[in-house]
């Protein structure tokens, strides 16, 4: 699998059949979601990644996750209902674990560490 950095703003993998024209767009869709939705990030596991929403998130959260998934048949979202507020489980099988790791590091940048 080639990819570029995350740092370059491409994380997106080869694998993915979105339109390389449309990509551009959905990075920055993600980047905005991570950056005014997510509260805070964990990863339990190298293949999983969670992301805790602002309360009222999850309907743009299932909605980016959906189109995502059309294109990039490899990620499992799923959402969690949780006291802290809705939470965005990322998972991707080991061969994906390169995408899982790119995609948080653009979470971290997005966030700045923990917003609780």
């Amino acid at each position: 699998m080639t990819m570029n950095t995350p740092s370059s703003g491409d994380w997106v993998p080869d694998a993915c059949t979105l339109p390389t024209a449309e990509q551009p767009v959905r990075i920055a869709e993600f980047d905005r979601f991570f950056a005014e939705s997510v509260r805070s990030s964990d990863r339990p596991a190298r293949t999983r990644l969670d992301l805790l929403l602002d309360a009222d998130a999850e309907p743009a959260g299932r909605d980016l996750a959906a189109r995502e998934s059309v294109c990039c048949s490899f990620f499992a979202f799923t959402f969690q209902a949780t006291g802290d507020g809705p939470v965005m489980r990322i998972e991707v099988p080991d061969t994906q674990i390169e995408v899982l790791d790119a995609l948080a590091t653009r979470v971290d940048a997005a966030i700045g560490g923990d917003r609780r």
